[in-house]
């Protein structure tokens, strides 16, 4: 790629660019890079890019560049400046990049690093941007002598020693062709090699579940750098020292108001996925109560363009696929999931089944001892399949098995078959006859009981014992219980 500099530099001269207008001292920093980075094409983040003249030269270079920087006027003038290089700027934090789990081969930041507070624990973010083999390259000093600004090259070698396999200090304050004149303060640069095969670190992100009767909240992306337009529930990862529910009532506030406490959290699922291009992570979901916290409202809005109500038993296609996998596995029963992209995959749900649930032992093997599952026999199935495939479905079971005279719902191992046999000899089920009385089901809170009652008329089932609805179980004993057309009847728990 062949790059003008000279029409380059002249189209900002306006700009704060730290010398780099001048010829000479451009060449003498596409020099210095060229050391620094290595052989093109590499992956170069640009932290801080300010007006994007170092990101200009290492895509001069040959590199693939991204540059960040949280002024919307430096993003601006980057992007200009860069036009035609292919090169990417994002309006973000250069202490939490808009990333997304993309990683990099170099990053790269000049000047940025003594500005930001703890920057021990900046160089482990940025180190986890980098690949296997990667390399920060920093360049920083000391200012002034009066009051001094900026960060010895000694605090940041040592910062980095537990994890570099090789930390080389450059000092550049005696070549003056760097900054177009003589210097006497301390200016240097730190190029640090990550270990080749570092131990093996997994992001640990957090995932709410917030219900309102049938229907789950989700919010939508936006100027985020990753899956922007696409819907994900409520979510984040945790930060040092943070465990997985205190990040989990840290995010729903920042990112949806809710003011959550410890006792409302239910774990849902354990995750490990990865998205396209990037490493794997550990996802916990997290489900709450029907209305604890609060009522949801976008407090994120240069994050997320929307937040709404949608149908679990349907949910929409536009989702991060990882995000639908993890709601279609919460709906079906399923505890533990793995999901993995390919690189190349779409971040978008497309159809494809790529979660894998993983079973969990019953402590006798897998399974040992539980309900395989259950077989009613009704005289109607088309009847009975509106009625029971309705109910089933808000319960979390999923379409099964399909034949001329049946049909079945699973959720996790246990399954629920509706047959009408040939060998069927009434037309009616007794439910005060000997044989099955009911059949039970565990609801998670009162909210959700209340909400299929509700439903439940529109969809062939009656109310029992509406006198004493919802104690008829007695006393302390929140429940339902509902008949469907064909007398059978079924009690949804809510203790």
């Amino acid at each position: 790629m062949m790059i003008d500099w000279d029409d380059a530099a002249d189209s900002f001269d306006d700009e704060p660019d730290h010398g780099l207008r001048d010829p000479a001292v451009r060449a003498a920093w596409a020099e210095r890079l060229r050391g620094w980075l290595p052989a093109a094409p590499a992956d170069v983040l640009d932290l801080g890019c300010g007006t994007g003249s170092l990101a200009l030269l290492a895509a001069g270079q040959g590199h693939r560049v991204t540059g960040v920087d949280r002024s919307p006027r430096m993003v601006q003038l980057a992007r200009e400046k860069l036009t035609g290089t292919g090169a990417r700027v994002l309006a973000g934090d250069a202490v939490q990049p808009p990333v997304g789990e993309r990683k990099f081969d170099v990053v790269l930041a000049r000047h940025v690093l003594w500005a930001l507070p703890d920057p021990e624990a900046v160089l482990r973010r940025w180190s986890s941007l980098l690949r296997p083999g990667g390399r920060l390259v920093l360049v920083e000093g000391v200012w002034g002598e009066q009051s001094p600004a900026g960060i010895p090259a000694e605090r940041l070698t040592t910062a980095l020693a537990p994890t570099a396999a090789r930390v080389h200090v450059e000092r550049l304050s005696s070549d003056a062709r760097l900054w177009g004149r003589e210097v006497a303060d301390e200016r240097y640069a730190v190029v640090a090699v990550v270990a080749g095969r570092p131990r093996h670190t997994e992001v640990v992100d957090v995932h709410l579940i917030v219900r309102r009767g049938a229907d789950v909240l989700l919010a939508r992306r936006a100027g985020t750098g990753y899956a922007d337009g696409l819907l994900h529930a409520p979510s984040g990862h945790t930060e040092d020292g943070e465990d997985v529910r205190a990040a989990m009532i840290r995010e729903a506030y920042e990112e949806v108001g809710l003011v959550l406490t410890p006792d409302q959290l239910r774990v849902a699922l354990v995750m490990q996925h990865r998205g396209p291009g990037g490493a794997p992570r550990i996802g916990w979901f997290f489900e709450v109560p029907d209305g604890a916290g609060g009522e949801p409202v976008n407090r994120e809005p240069d994050k997320c363009s929307g937040i709404g109500w949608y149908p679990l038993s349907a949910l929409p296609d536009d989702m991060v696929a990882y995000c639908r996998a993890g709601l279609d596995a919460y709906r079906a029963g399923e505890r533990f999931l793995i999901h993995w992209h390919e690189d190349g995959d779409s971040v978008a749900y497309d159809g494809t089944p790529r979660g894998v649930p993983l079973p969990v032992s019953g402590g006798h093997g897998s399974g040992h001892g539980g309900v395989h599952h259950i077989e009613l026999w009704t005289a109607d199935l088309e009847s009975g399949e509106a009625s029971w495939g309705w109910l089933l479905g808000e319960l979390g079971h999923t379409p099964y098995q399909r034949w001329e005279r049946g049909r079945s719902w699973r959720r996790g191992d246990t399954y629920v078959v509706l047959e009408q046999s040939a060998d069927l000899t009434g037309d009616r089920h007794d439910r005060t006859r000997p044989g099955l009385n009911h059949i039970a089901f565990q609801l998670r809170d009162r909210a959700a009981l209340d909400t299929l009652v509700r439903r439940a008329p529109e969809h062939g089932w009656r109310l029992l014992f509406p006198e004493r609805h919802p104690y008829a179980g007695g006393a302390g004993h929140y429940a339902a219980y509902l008949e469907d057309a064909s007398g059978f009847e079924v009690e949804l728990v809510a203790d």
